[in-house]
């Protein structure tokens, strides 16, 4: 078939260490009063208000901790249009960039953020442009500062769904990696496993294109020779350097190859239970790794991403792609990642945490249909402890050769 693809991303990328210098006089482009999201570590958005300072900027600041909810973009876009803010800044991890994308969206768009939220809302696109957005991570996972979309939780419905829009891209995607120096290992493992997990899943993505083939090529080497460093040594800066990068090189790629089974996964556990986002890619991804390439080789031989399964098996330096899978299981036990069965899923939950994957966005991009059997098995597998042993041994209702 003719090569026919759209790539799109933020207006400007600022990267490098020691850019944090250019946020103010970058944020005066924007505009005279930002409504700034952050979390509640005050020493991760210093050098920010610092910088806002410099240049005259006042701002409206509201701050989150966790992952942001539909209620919280209610009030961040209600404290945006009352202080009269005409840009919005969001610095600290995904979720804070998320609640800022969401809240410049919902700051010219009047009504509630069910009315245009993926899923369980009501779907409606925005009318009006966003307001210009500035994103400044101070983690390297998510690669939110170079996407279109706000990863929403809402309590009532126990799901995370999307706000979408083209305009939702931001204005400025700011990325010092000296801001991640201070990430804890735990956290530096999570968050630089999604980036891992949202770059293997554009690369064999059914949408994915040489554009995106081509960020995944350079940032996934990246993560597998630096993600270990960073974890094992927080103070290392090249290795910072590298999962910065590898983060922001995810960003672009998923934000136009889509992604697949382990963020189909997402947003359903995590709507249900309190489960970091990155955690749950963390422990999902070598199960579902292996059950995408079971699946392609049993039904799909001659899918490209069984090849590609094959060269991130040799980037990772292994002969191949099982032996690359095995890889991805041994650097989740070297990055001390937990089974999820520690944060209360319980078999009992398998059935419609699987319906609800199903159903999700994200699960459009996975290179091969994967079966309800499948799918369970790679919970199961995600959740394994002793106390499960009984309960997985029961029969699941499931025709494997469909």
């Amino acid at each position: 078939m003719p090569l026919s693809f759209e790539f799109a991303t933020a207006s400007l990328i600022i990267f490098g260490s020691g850019s944090m210098a250019k946020a103010g006089p970058a944020a005066r482009q924007l505009g005279s009063k930002a409504l700034l999201v952050t979390g509640r570590h005050p020493e991760r958005h210093a050098l920010l208000l610092d910088a806002l300072a410099s240049q005259g900027i006042s701002f409206g600041h509201i701050q989150v901790s966790g992952e942001p909810t539909v209620d919280d973009a209610r009030k961040a876009a209600e404290l945006g249009r009352k202080a009269g803010c005409d840009f919005v800044i969001g610095c600290g991890g995904g979720s804070v960039i998320d609640l800022a994308k969401a809240s410049a969206a919902l700051l010219t768009n009047h009504g509630d953020p069910l009315d245009y939220l993926e899923v369980v809302g009501r779907g409606q696109t925005f009318s009006k442009q966003p307001a210009p957005c500035m994103a400044i991570p101070t983690t390297s996972g998510t690669g939110s500062e170079v996407t279109r979309n706000a990863v929403l939780s809402s309590p009532e419905h126990g799901v995370k769904a999307s706000l979408r829009h083209p305009g939702m891209l931001p204005a400025l995607a700011l990325v010092d990696p000296e801001l991640c120096l201070a990430m804890p290992p735990e956290l530096t493992a999570s968050t630089g496993l999604d980036a891992l997990t949202q770059l293997l899943e554009a690369f064999i993505s059914i949408k994915a294109n040489p554009l995106t083939d081509g960020f995944c090529r350079q940032g996934l080497p990246l993560a597998v020779r630096s993600l270990a460093k960073a974890f094992n040594d927080g103070s290392d800066l090249a290795a910072r350097e590298d999962m910065s990068l590898a983060s922001l090189l995810g960003g672009l790629a998923l934000a136009n190859a889509g992604l697949g089974v382990v963020h189909g996964f997402a947003g359903p556990v995590g709507g249900a239970f309190p489960i970091a986002h990155g955690t749950i890619c963390a422990a999902l991804l070598p199960q579902a790794m292996k059950a995408n390439l079971a699946a392609l080789r049993l039904r799909l031989p001659g899918s490209p991403a069984l090849a590609k399964l094959e060269e991130f098996a040799h980037m990772a330096g292994c002969g191949s792609a099982e032996e690359g899978m095995a890889w991805l299981e041994n650097l989740c036990r070297e990055l001390e990642i937990p089974s999820l069965s520690g944060y209360g899923i319980q078999p009992g939950d398998f059935p419609s945490l699987v319906d609800k994957a199903r159903q999700a966005s994200s699960m459009k991009g996975n290179p091969v249909e994967l079966t309800e059997g499948e799918l369970r098995g790679i919970l199961e597998e995600a959740c394994c402890s002793a106390c499960f042993a009984k309960a997985l041994a029961e029969p699941w209702p499931d025709l494997e050769a469909r």
